[in-house]
């Protein structure tokens, strides 16, 4: 055996999934996680310690919320340098928090954003290790953006905490924790609202893992968050929050633009680009639902027809005990694969950057983290998705964009986006019993069951009669 091949990280042949062999040491995935961890947290250390802040948000950030301490509850009135406040409640709950702990200080505050640093990556590396895509050395992917690493503690941007939360609730996800994990979710969503871009696909995995009863109950938990962290606001001046903090006809500066400088900027700000991308958002939305995500169930109509017959059956057929047993009322419905979860989450969410109309330079934390994943579940061969990867980071580090970078970096994400749709389908199922149960799940529904509730139907009207 060669140098090179002893040198080269093998999955070992004794529990392959946890282990890997470098130079004939066996090391745990667990191991290799927390090597990463430790080098990125002196990384961040060195970056906070060496080189210099830049001054974009923060200022505003703490004006808006020292007005906020100071009483002030229409959203309308609560401004900083850089505008008025867009976000909905939760950014000022968070950052009323460091202020309180940092004085308003920077230098702490990048103390505290390198510790959320370094607590999202350990997040990520949970979801990873938990699905097991990657090859090992390609983990340390996660580690190498110089943009990602500046957001969080050289800009502290609320999209860390924002995406932090995000991922918090992937990984209780996992774990089939949907209560919970639509609650952090919404959270998530308090921040900044551009986590709302996983809300198509969370719904799909909502409906295919649990009952109509249990999506209502998850769903009314995440509004009850909204709610109450919007409560002070909407009980005083209702109109102004919720136009400021939930404004989605929001129109971006050209300049900023990293994904769409190359397009004109009468054509940028005109609302037909926008009526657009919303569409094209819309049928790739529909399309990865349809032909990816719910193949398995025969495709997303038949999908949610099977869905709402179920419910009308379990309503017509109350009274017959052992339909009842059949169809348990519980709030779970199926288990879900890990990587089904990260798959559909993290595909959908890149369906919403690739239709995004602005994407700023603090965008990028959006989706980076997911990037490895994704470009994994191609069929690309590995120095491929390696370029691709690098292309992303390259367009990504060139201040200010330009007509090049832009249009870079978008055939980039169109040929990831690409490959995801040319990729395999993953069964969507813990184990074989749920896959055969969900792939014939609809057949059931359209055969079977709706006869029987055909006859429960006419039964019912001959009692009548």
């Amino acid at each position: 055996m060669t140098s090179e091949n002893k040198a080269m990280a093998i999955k070992s042949a004794v529990g392959g999934k946890h282990f890997m062999v470098i130079k004939g040491c066996k090391i745990s995935k667990a191991a290799f996680s927390s090597a990463l961890l430790v080098l990125d947290a002196l990384l961040v250390s060195l970056i906070i310690a060496y080189v210099p802040y830049t001054k974009i948000d923060w200022d505003a950030y703490m004006s808006q919320v020292t007005g906020f301490f100071q009483g002030e509850r229409d959203y309308s009135n609560l401004k900083g340098d850089t505008g008025p406040l867009v976000y909905p409640a939760g950014f000022l709950y968070v950052y009323s928090a460091i202020q309180y702990v940092t004085g308003g200080e920077v230098y702490p505050a990048q103390i505290l954003f390198g510790i959320l640093y370094i607590v999202n990556l350990g997040i990520i590396l949970f979801v990873y290790m938990n699905t097991d895509v990657l090859p090992w050395w390609a983990l340390s992917l996660l580690c190498l953006s110089k943009r990602v690493h500046s957001i969080f503690v050289l800009r502290l941007f609320n999209d860390c905490f924002a995406m932090t939360f995000l991922h918090a609730a992937l990984a209780l996800l996992l774990f089939q924790r949907w209560h919970l994990g639509l609650i952090i979710f919404s959270v998530a969503v308090s921040i900044k609202m551009n986590v709302l871009l996983y809300a198509p696909p969370l719904l799909v995995l909502m409906l295919k893992a649990m009952t109509i009863k249990g999506v209502i109950s998850a769903l009314t938990g995440a509004a009850l968050v909204q709610i109450l962290f919007g409560l002070p606001f909407l009980l005083s001046h209702p109109v102004a929050y919720i136009s400021r903090a939930f404004n989605l006809g929001r129109v971006f500066i050209h300049f900023w633009s990293v994904n769409f400088k190359f397009v004109p900027d009468e054509v940028f700000v005109s609302k037909g680009f926008a009526v657009c991308l919303l569409i094209v958002h819309l049928v790739l939305l529909t399309g990865f639902a349809h032909y990816r995500w719910c193949k398995h169930e025969g495709g997303l109509i038949r999908f949610l027809h099977s869905k709402i017959v179920t419910m009308k059956l379990r309503s017509a057929v109350s009274s017959s005990s052992s339909l009842i047993q059949f169809f348990h009322d519980d709030s779970t419905f199926n288990i879900l694969s890990k990587e089904h979860i990260v798959t559909t989450m993290f595909v959908g969410n890149f369906i919403g950057i690739f239709c995004a109309r602005s994407l700023h330079y603090q965008f990028y934390s959006w989706y980076f983290y997911s990037l490895p994943f994704l470009l994994w579940k191609t069929p690309f061969p590995t120095p491929l998705r390696v370029i691709l990867f690098l292309g992303v980071e390259l367009c990504w580090n060139i201040y200010p964009s330009n007509l090049y970078s832009s249009f870079a970096l978008f055939c980039i994400h169109v040929a990831i986006l690409w490959g995801l749709w040319k990729a395999p389908c993953e069964y969507p199922y813990l184990d074989s019993y749920n896959d055969a149960i969900s792939s014939t799940h609809a057949i059931l529904i359209d055969n079977h069951l709706w006869k029987t509730y055909t006859h429960w139907i006419l039964f019912k009207k001959e009692q009548q009669s």
